[in-house]
């Protein structure tokens, strides 16, 4: 593979030369990025990196992380209490929890798929590192980082005010101060996004029209102290809640209330039923998040010192309608969860500074958690009588230890090779009971240690100042653990292993005259997916499928043809398959990945007029997908869907007034699709939205 790989960009590279030798070729402004945790120009970095600054970010109603995520080709999102990230094939685990794409927000890592919440009033750019980050950035970044940069402090007091409202009582307020205390020593900001939604779902059993409303509220206050010239330390506090209710879509359960089975097929689930659907009962799910970060950066003239010092806790309490309908053998059956995780993280790192020869990077990573359940479970009720209550109740540790370093050796003045490696070592424990209304009935304790090696290798050829082809194969790791949910005391059913990817790049970045992008081919192999034991007697536990792969393209682009004028957009095909998923009594090798678009595409048109009149067109298109039947033990297929969102306003002086929508086409499509031996159950996205706003921005 890596033999086929780099005679291929020996190719590339002969191609490169032809047909740019002879270009007119302008020169745009550089670009810098930290995407390696030290300060390089983006067009020498050997990866696919997409850049989002914040007038882009401004420009395109980007509110939250999974508007980041529908700018990048290949990534997507789904709503499954909280957000389920893909990329390149790679699913959130379904065991931790965790998305296979970390955010970092000044310095505070974020994988869990209920934490992907964060204010962007504050932003001065964001960085996707599209493919495995794992040798710098640890655990969890088997798919990607997104890097949230926060803006620097000055001496000038500047922020902005904003509201907006829209369909189905659509209101968000936030707001952004940044201010000097001592004037180039001690500066302050604190910023805030409150966003209430009644949603698009009546609750037809007691004709609730805001069964689906939501109520999020992010605040992040920060302390800059600029102790000398070379020492500063930054204090970041964030306080992230959001109150969920309801559930875009609903469910069919697989009894009637007379005992007779029910075929629910996919083509049975419909948005116009879904607006209109009757629960008896209204499900809620409520999560905080509280998090401090701690940064010292000490600068001199060789080199720079970073201690990073976070911790974080999440708090998640939801109650749910067991089958997401009504009228069914299930009425009044309810799936409880409390749960709560405490995170501590610390990193030291020193890199130098060197404009010439190598440049180098090295430090050491630790962090500790501890995540309770209790309670977590059902209380069933069938054909109106109790069953009972179920608790699965568990204290879940784990400690991370790592060592690791990059370096980028200057082979000549055109090649440069990088050269990354990290030593990590992950040790968890568990202590699991299974209670039947206050009665034990099972449990089981455990611990394993898993230590791993995660290298990196790369290659970034400058052809001139403009082009730059490149090649890297880098992996990703993905934690192994234990069952939170087990209906047995075997640790082996309960134990899964680590899951891990190799990734194949190559590519190109340039810029010509007004036109700057980045091409790539890349091909994944995964193995040791995170999946269940699924037998004929229904019982299920956690397993590994032993081989996947994910190959594609990704093309993006920036593009201003006139001053005024700037058009974006993202490009990516992927092909998918299970090499190897046989589990249990079913084997599923053959089949495509479940929730991976066969593409993406995005296109963005921007136009700002002198006089303060500004619009701006956005058209995403997402290609067909899978979802995995359990039961019916198959993959069932969602068509390919478009959405075009648009946004019209005008700036004079400090203020901004615009109109925006959202789906304007009112495209219906399902985002969300799962079953089991009760009930299938599927969501939608959002119907066609209309929303106007302003801004006053000092």
């Amino acid at each position: 593979m890596t033999k086929k790989i780099l005679k291929a960009i020996k190719i590339l590279i002969i191609m490169t030369n032809i047909v740019f030798a002879d270009s007119d070729i302008e020169n745009l402004e550089d670009v810098t990025v930290t995407a390696n945790k030290i300060e390089e120009n983006i067009q020498y970095i050997p990866q696919s990196i997409t850049v989002l600054d914040h007038e882009e970010i401004k420009a395109k109603e980007i509110k939250t992380i999974s508007d980041v995520i529908n700018e990048i080709p290949n990534m997507t999102s789904t709503p499954d209490r909280g957000i389920k990230v893909n990329f390149r094939g790679i699913n959130a685990s379904l065991f931790t929890e965790n998305n296979p794409v970390v955010v970092y927000i000044d310095g505070i890592p974020i994988s869990a798929k209920r934490s992907y919440i964060t204010s962007f009033e504050n932003i001065e750019r964001v960085e996707v590192l599209r493919g495995p980050q794992s040798t710098l950035y640890g655990k969890d970044a088997i798919g990607g980082v997104i890097n949230i940069i926060t803006k620097e402090p000055n001496n000038e007091t500047n922020g902005s005010i904003g509201f907006e409202y829209g369909s189905d009582n659509y209101m968000r307020n936030t707001f952004n101060i940044n201010t000097p205390i001592i004037k180039d020593k001690l500066f302050f900001n604190i910023n805030g996004d409150i966003f209430s939604d009644n949603g698009w779902i009546t609750n037809t059993y007691n004709g609730d029209d805001k069964a689906a409303k939501e109520n999020n509220r992010n605040f992040s206050t920060s302390l800059y102290y600029k102790v000398t010239d070379k020492l500063s330390t930054k204090l970041v506090l964030k306080n992230n809640r959001s109150k969920n209710y309801g559930f875009n879509g609903y469910g069919i359960a697989t009894v009637d209330p007379f005992g007779t089975p029910i075929y629910a097929d996919f083509s049975d689930f419909k948005r116009d039923r879904a607006e209109n659907h009757g629960f008896e009962m209204s499900s809620y799910e409520k999560y905080t998040i509280n998090s401090q970060a701690l940064n010292i950066n000490y600068d001199n003239k060789n080199y720079t010192f970073t201690s990073t010092t976070t911790h974080s806790k999440t708090s998640v309490n939801g109650k749910y309608d067991l089958d997401y309908t009504n009228g069914t053998y299930l009425d009044n059956s309810t799936m409880f969860n409390d749960e709560t995780a405490n995170n501590y993280s610390q990193e030291f790192r020193i890199s130098n500074k060197q404009d010439n020869g190598i440049r180098w990077i090295g430090g050491i990573y630790l962090d500790t958690e501890d995540k309770n359940y209790d309670p977590y479970g059902t209380h069933t009720i069938i054909y109106g009588t109790d069953i009972g209550k179920t608790n699965m109740k568990s204290n879940l540790d784990s400690d991370t230890q790592a060592i690791f370093g990059q370096a980028i050796i200057p082979i000549d003045e055109q090649f440069d090779l990088t050269l990354g490696a990290r030593y990590q070592r992950i040790k968890k424990k568990i202590d699991y009971e299974y209670y039947n209304n206050n009665v034990k009935l099972l449990g089981y304790n455990s611990k394993k240690t898993w230590n791993t090696f995660i290298p990196k290798i790369a290659l970034d050829y400058k052809l001139n100042d403009n082009f730059s082809p490149f090649i890297s194969i880098s992996r990703g790791y993905m934690p192994g653990g234990f069952n939170t949910a087990a209906t047995t005391s075997n640790i082996n059913d309960n134990t899964f292993e680590p899951q891990q990817s190799t990734n194949y790049e190559m590519g190109i970045k340039g810029n010509f005259k007004d036109f700057y992008f980045t091409a790539s081919l890349f091909r994944m192999d995964i193995k040791d997916i995170h999946v269940y034991r699924r037998l004929t007697s229904g019982q299920v536990y956690t397993d590994n499928a032993d081989k996947a792969h994910s190959q594609g393209i990704e093309f993006d682009f920036h593009y201003f043809p006139t001053s005024n004028l700037e058009i974006t957009g993202a490009f990516g095909i992927i092909q998918t398959e299970y090499d190897s998923y046989n589990v249990g009594d079913y084997n599923f090798s053959g089949n495509k990945i479940e929730t991976t678009p066969s593409h993406t595409a995005n296109l963005s048109i921007i136009y700002n007029n002198p006089s303060g009149f500004y619009a701006r067109t956005d058209v995403r298109n997402q290609g067909s997908m899978y979802f995995y039947d359990d039961l019916n033990k198959s993959f069932v297929k969602e068509d390919s869907n478009t959405l075009i969102n648009a946004k019209i306003g005008y700036k004079f002086s400090d203020w901004d007034i615009y109109i925006f929508g959202k789906n304007l086409t009112d495209e219906k499509y399902i985002n969300m699709y799962e079953t089991n031996s009760y009930f299938s159950y599927a969501s939608f996205g959002d119907p066609r939205f209309f929303g106007l706003g302003i801004k006053y921005t000092f």
